[in-house]
């Protein structure tokens, strides 16, 4: 074979492939002739490599076949532009999907909290387990507001966020166990009841839900959702359906893990309000009504728009071009 015969005759065609290639939009007729094209320049690539081996000429057409190929089967989506969908569709949708499992959680930790409390501030064994009379008369005095109040706002607020963001973000991950969520939600429940029990021992119980309840209602909210999202892919590989273990694992670690990275918008929110509100001179009344405006925010949205998504055919998970095509099943 002529290379340089060869060249010569396709070079309008090369050229016209690479112009195709590089074109931002191409419209109809342009991608058919982008195909037709390519499939002659492969024919071209394959006479030159079969005839001369590897060739200048052969290299120039090989990376314009390259070039040619990434623009017929895609890249990536541009982050920029995958944004929206997920703030509009795949997190309020994920969000949404372990509602009710966050209720159940959200009761049971009421519950567990109650009954600590109840317990500790009736039994006075139990309330001098704790310490002594006057450790915990510090504590409930002045402990307990200096807490909110002995660090400045902007580095409180960011240090109670990146706190409840990892125990969110290990609720979720670690959620695969069964155990770790589960444990979690035991024993932030306890922390809350002891400290309302020691509270309520020494007559405080009114400041202790006067600086609880700004910043908890959000707060508390989001620790429960992520611990919905935990048990959920908990419960993936424990009953997967007509999917294998690993298949519904995996799906529902996809859908779920996103929900550890919105709770960290929530939980800056609450960190906001936890850092600049709680610990102000401010009626409690309004204090309260702030927080309870927080969580307002966020349920609008893990339930409305969430709601909105999930019709929209939305679970959470990335689409099958970032995931892969799903293995088919009966039924």
């Amino acid at each position: 074979m002529d290379l340089d015969a060869i060249t010569a005759a396709r070079r309008d065609e090369w050229s016209r492939l690479d112009e195709l290639s590089r074109t931002r939009r191409l419209t109809g007729p342009e991608v058919d002739e982008l195909v037709t094209r390519y499939r002659a320049a492969s024919a071209d690539l394959a006479d030159i490599k079969s005839s001369a081996g590897r060739t200048p000429q052969g290299d120039v057409v090989s990376t314009l076949l390259a070039r040619t190929r990434l623009r017929l089967t895609g890249v990536r989506e541009n982050v920029l532009r995958q944004l929206p969908r997920f703030f509009v569709l795949q997190l309020p949708a994920a969000l949404y999907r372990v509602r009710w499992t966050t209720l159940v959680v959200g009761v049971v930790f009421v519950l567990i909290a109650t009954l600590f409390a109840a317990w500790i501030s009736n039994d006075p064994a139990a309330l001098a387990s704790l310490g002594a009379q006057s450790q915990l008369q510090n504590v409930a005095d002045e402990q307990f507001v200096a807490y909110y109040r002995e660090n400045p706002n902007s580095i409180f607020a960011a240090t109670v966020w990146t706190n409840n963001a990892w125990i969110s973000a290990q609720a979720v991950i670690f959620g695969i166990t069964g155990i770790w969520p589960v444990y979690q939600l035991v024993l932030n429940a306890m922390n809350v009841g002891v400290t309302a029990a020691i509270m309520a021992a020494f007559d405080r119980i009114d400041v202790f839900f006067q600086f609880i309840l700004p910043h908890g209602l959000l707060e508390l909210t989001c620790i429960f959702v992520a611990i919905a999202a935990g048990l959920h892919i908990f419960w993936a590989w424990i009953a997967p359906g007509r999917r294998t273990r690993i298949e519904a694992l995996a799906a529902e670690g996809r859908s779920l893990a996103t929900v550890a990275v919105g709770l960290v918008f929530a939980l800056a929110l609450s960190g906001v309000v936890e850092g600049f509100v709680t610990p102000r001179e401010w009626p409690w009344q309004v204090k309260v009504a702030i927080g309870a405006a927080a969580l307002g925010v966020f349920l609008f949205y893990m339930l409305v728009v969430g709601r909105r998504a999930v019709r929209l055919g939305e679970t959470g998970d990335l689409t099958e071009y970032e995931a892969g095509t799903p293995t088919l099943v009966a039924g």
